[in-house]
């Protein structure tokens, strides 16, 4: 997984800042409206909710796009129908992909989605083709700064986290996914801010590629993560510092 999170910023550094943003304040907007469905529009007592929100803050989303998003999830302000889905298929070279959808057209979306696994030499699969190779969990992106690894593992565990590494500047703590919330309170408590937070689809086992067959992967999984959809990607694929430099290279 850690390799994907290289990939992700990889990516993010390549791409122009000011077109990226209004896709990601697009996906936010319909987390944040996902999140306050069913009324309850109080961060505070909606978890889920306050994680979309602070993630809102991060991208500097405006104070009134975020009120607004969640009066449109509460029903409050007239707004579209959102459906969480997941998406499975296969890549070049039989890597499997998993893709997390939020979407108000489920025929437009499957139609995209098809045609991008065919054209990269995919195919997009059934419900549970390849939901078995992925394992759910919170995963917290924290900065290493004036923190010590043994301080920081004593709190996240005793919070439920099953793992914490060092990943150049930051720590990367990985919980199961019901632990979510006691670990974001733990850190929270603590006055530690994680740089990011959320439920991740980690793989259970990765397949390593050569250089040129790993770049037709990275390809797909670039096109999966541009559409509108789509809110996270996650692979298969062994994305280590070697595959990762060579196809950098």
């Amino acid at each position: 997984m850690a390799g994907h999170n290289k990939w992700s910023k990889i990516k993010r550094k390549k791409g122009a800042a000011d077109a990226k943003r209004s896709k990601v304040w697009a996906r936010i907007t319909r987390d944040i409206m996902v999140a306050a469905r069913g009324g309850v529009g109080d961060p505070a007592l909606n978890a889920p909710l306050a994680l979309a929100v602070d993630k809102a803050k991060a991208e500097n989303m405006p104070k009134d796009n975020i009120e607004r998003a969640i009066k449109r999830g509460t029903g409050e302000i007239e707004g579209a129908d959102y459906e969480e889905l997941a998406y499975e298929g296969y890549g070049p070279n039989g890597i499997a992909i998993y893709v997390d959808v939020l979407t108000d057209n489920t025929n437009r979306t499957v139609a995209d989605l098809r045609s991008l696994f065919s054209k990269a030499g995919g195919n997009l699969g059934t419900s549970g083709s390849v939901a078995f190779l992925f394992d759910q969990k919170a995963v917290f992106e924290i900065p290493a700064a004036g923190l010590t690894e043994d301080d920081l593992f004593l709190l996240v565990a005793d919070a439920g986290a099953e793992d914490l590494r060092r990943e150049g500047d930051h720590f990367t703590v990985e919980a199961p996914a019901e632990a979510f919330g006691d670990v974001q309170a733990a850190l929270a408590d603590a006055g530690i801010e994680a740089d990011e937070a959320d439920l991740r689809q980690l793989p259970t086992t990765t397949t390593k590629l050569e250089p040129d067959q790993a770049a037709k992967v990275l390809r797909l999984l670039d096109q999966l993560d541009d559409h509108q959809d789509v809110q996270a990607v996650f692979s298969t694929l062994e994305m280590d510092e070697e595959t990762l430099a060579a196809v950098e290279g």
